[in-house]
């Protein structure tokens, strides 16, 4: 008999109710792919909560193993990129979603969705980053191509002690801009201030119904929210500034106009993180382990065990969660 390993499985009954347990698997029990690894860490992401919650339909194919990203071993291979021993991340393609994720102790993926584990980076430090941390730098570098540098004046960061706006702080203030991090969790402040932002204001003066201009407050910034929040940001970029949209923790709907983009020129960048060409990942990594302080990593992280995914899925999206949560296996 192989030898089975501890997994979280996600069902539905003929009445569509959901329920999540764990479970043993064996590796013939994972999906069709070229390359298994050996799970030695992931993380709790907000899209993981609302698929082990049910919060939203994040899970397309019943049962699942949840989670949308890993770092780990490679211990078989018929891909031509990768051999036993590589050490890769994986974030995204579907994988959680409609492929057999990473809350198991074994992946069975496509190569072709893999990363290498940046140098000098461990695989805790790559879930500490994880999707999120991931998603903010894409989200950086979409500003940048539309010339939000430093000098063109402050970003904004919206949910900013959730992941992508703790390692999107971190990262740009890392760069030398000035970040105004924004937050319902006023108890927050001292924590996003170690990371680096430089002001904190309440969610509240932006989660109101947004007028279609407001005073010029940012040049830039990055959204994870949605809805009114950013309806407000947009309202308040300055001229020629750009937002990067990249979440929906708040909601799926933007009640805003046209007057940002065709009075200031303002820009919407959308952010997506789960089909971004293999090109943009690699770059995106080269990126987080060049300009992301890795020691910054101990504060906006916590670890738990894989015995607490579920309890952490449940908290992430009842906005109990601050920063990264890894689970090391």
């Amino acid at each position: 008999m192989s030898d089975t390993f501890k997994a979280i499985l996600v069902s539905r009954d003929a009445d569509k109710k959901q329920s999540v347990e764990i479970v043993d698997l064996t590796e013939a029990d994972l999906m069709e792919g070229d390359v298994t690894v050996a799970v030695e860490a992931t993380t709790v992401n907000y899209k993981d909560g609302l698929a082990i919650t049910g919060k939203a339909p994040v899970v397309r194919r019943w049962p699942l193993v949840p989670g949308i990203d890993f770092a780990g071993t490679v211990i078989e291979s018929s891909h031509p990129d990768w051999r036993k021993g590589d050490k890769v991340i994986l974030n995204g393609w579907g994988v959680g979603e409609t492929h057999y994720g990473a809350f198991a102790a074994r992946a069975r993926v496509k190569g072709d969705w893999l990363v290498p584990l940046p140098d000098g980076m461990s695989p805790h430090d790559a879930m500490a980053v994880g999707t999120a941390g991931y998603t903010a730098m894409l989200a950086v570098m979409a500003l940048e191509r539309h010339g939000i540098v430093p000098d063109r004046g402050p970003v904004v960061v919206t949910g900013a002690a959730g992941g992508v706006g703790s390692v999107a702080i971190s990262i740009l203030s890392t760069l030398g801009y000035h970040v105004i991090a924004s937050t319902g969790r006023n108890a927050e402040s001292p924590y996003l201030i170690d990371l680096g932002a430089a002001e904190v204001i309440s969610r509240d003066e932006l989660s109101q119904p947004a007028k279609p201009l407001a005073k010029e407050r940012w040049a830039g910034g990055v959204d994870s929210v949605g809805t009114h929040t950013l309806a407000s940001v947009l309202a308040m970029t300055s001229y020629g500034g750009a937002i990067a949209a990249c979440g929906l923790a708040g909601g799926m709907d933007l009640p805003t106009s046209v007057a940002p983009f065709i009075l200031r020129g303002v820009s919407l960048l959308g952010i997506d993180s789960v089909m971004a060409p293999k090109a943009v990942r690699l770059e995106a990594w080269r990126r987080i382990g060049a300009d992301l302080d890795l020691k910054k990593l101990s504060t906006l992280s916590r670890s738990i065990a894989f015995d607490g995914i579920i309890g952490a899925a449940r908290d992430i999206v009842e906005g109990r969660i601050r920063g990264r949560v890894v689970v090391d296996l």
